[in-house]
């Protein structure tokens, strides 16, 4: 009777989100400076009645926190969401370090996906219209606002920056991005257009030439051709909208310093600056004879494609994806530059060991761009191997090529349909959620 007597004594009940869990005092002792290692009947959540401590929290995590109190091994349960699971360690008193090794994998996806969330929040993904507060929030009028002090300058602002860089934020938005976008495919064709024979225009001098009869004559001579003077007329057209939309997003951008330092933005005002440096140069520096080179710097225009990145998420998306793949992109390169060089020094010395008067590869830097172009499945046929051996060198720089390609692909197929899945999610999510209240539980003396 006894024995009966001081093993009920030793036992603890713990009731924790209504369900009744018994073990034995000895058995929470085990892992010293936690919650459960420090229970005595002066708290506040100790029934005397029931003889029970009762604990609100989720039972079925707390299922797994006893077993770890037991066994020492403490064990994930797929049934929860991994942030839950880590509050609730926090409140036990545990690390959440100690979960073993054939649950870790699918503990810590939960981490993987809130560093996907942070990065689609800096992509700025929402096509919902922030609110007022919001965009005093994200200005810095928070106070103004509140007090209703902000002047007509701090509600024009916003107004300004809405409408020239968050297309989706109000249908006069969608208007002027309707606008930008034209202007920029518009750019793009007349920069590609001016350059097609058919629409350039010949520049015709007169030359005077001396006659075997010693009269003088004269002569048409062609020496170069010009674009079509109305391609000028477009481009002062876009680039005109270019700078009045720079400037106004310049002016109403929330922070100047890091609307300068936008990767996009970069671009948009080099392009621009590049096409008034072209009007200098037309003007004071078309007469030198290297002034062509000068007119390559202007392919920077064509880079103003990645400005409608801010009229497509997709677009946004797909950049993130090869960022977030910049590793796998890294190692596929290597092993690209890796493979070139040795399938290049083996074809060289492979084509030599026969007689071939008709080699194609008199040097190792010569079949580096035919190692390239067979690796890549390119294949332009300028360079052949005409040997057994260069041919089978041949083939095995081609199976090489399709498996180096192939490996890193899948892990950018699976970035991207990660982002672009939680895009969707986030999309179909209620912006407006229920609140709800915190209240404060009751704490014993020791309660800690």
């Amino acid at each position: 009777m006894n024995l009966i007597n001081m093993d009920a004594e030793n036992r603890v009940v713990l009731n924790v989100g209504g369900i009744r869990h018994e073990t034995y005092k000895a058995t929470l002792k085990k892992i010293p400076a936690t919650r459960l290692s420090r229970l005595t009947e002066a708290l506040a959540n100790y029934d005397p009645i029931l003889n029970e401590y009762f604990f609100d929290r989720h039972p079925g995590v707390f299922a797994q926190v006893l077993n770890y109190y037991r066994t020492g091994k403490l064990h994930y349960p797929t049934d929860v969401c991994g942030p839950l699971f880590e509050e609730e360690l926090e409140f036990w008193g545990l690390d959440s370090n100690q979960v073993e090794p054939c649950c870790w994998m699918t503990y810590t996806q939960h981490r993987d996906t809130q560093e996907t969330l942070a990065v689609l929040d800096r992509l700025d993904l929402d096509t919902e219209k922030p609110s007022d507060e919001e965009l005093a929030r994200k200005f810095g009028f928070e106070e103004d606002y509140y007090s209703g002090t902000l002047s007509w300058w701090q509600r024009l602002k916003p107004k300004m920056w809405s409408l020239f860089d968050e297309p989706y934020s109000s249908n006069a938005a969608k208007i002027i991005g309707v606008i930008s976008v034209f202007f920029i495919c518009v750019s793009i064709l007349s920069f590609c257009l001016k350059t097609h024979p058919d629409m350039r225009v010949p520049f015709i001098r007169n030359v005077t030439v001396a006659t075997p009869s010693n009269y003088t004559a004269w002569t048409l001579d062609k020496t170069s051709t010009n674009a079509h003077l109305a391609f000028f007329y477009i481009e002062c057209v876009c680039n005109a909208w270019f700078t009045l939309e720079f400037f106004i997003r310049f002016v109403a951008s929330p922070n100047r310093w890091d609307f300068i330092k936008a990767s996009v933005n970069i671009i948009d005002y080099v392009a621009t600056l590049s096409f008034y440096i072209d009007l200098v140069l037309q003007k004071y520096a078309s007469h030198l004879e290297n002034a062509d080179i000068l007119e390559f710097f202007s392919i920077i225009r064509i880079m103003r494609l990645f400005k409608l990145t801010r009229h497509s998420s997709g677009l946004k998306i797909l950049i993130q994806t090869f960022r977030a793949s910049a590793k796998e992109l890294t190692l596929l390169v290597f092993f690209l530059v890796l493979g070139i060089v040795i399938f290049a020094s083996l074809v060289y010395y492979a084509e030599r060991i026969q007689a071939n008067p008709h080699n194609d590869f008199n040097s190792i830097p010569l079949g580096l761009w035919w190692a390239l172009v067979t690796m890549t499945t390119v294949g332009y046929g300028d360079m052949v191997p005409k040997t057994y051996v260069g041919m089978f060198v041949g083939a095995l720089c081609a199976l090489a090529g399709v498996l180096t390609i192939a490996l890193p692909v899948p892990v950018i197929v699976s970035n991207f349909a990660m982002y672009y899945s939680h895009t969707q999610a986030r999309a179909n999510l209620p912006k407006k959620r229920r609140r709800v209240l915190q209240m404060e539980q009751p704490r014993g003396p020791d309660n800690t």
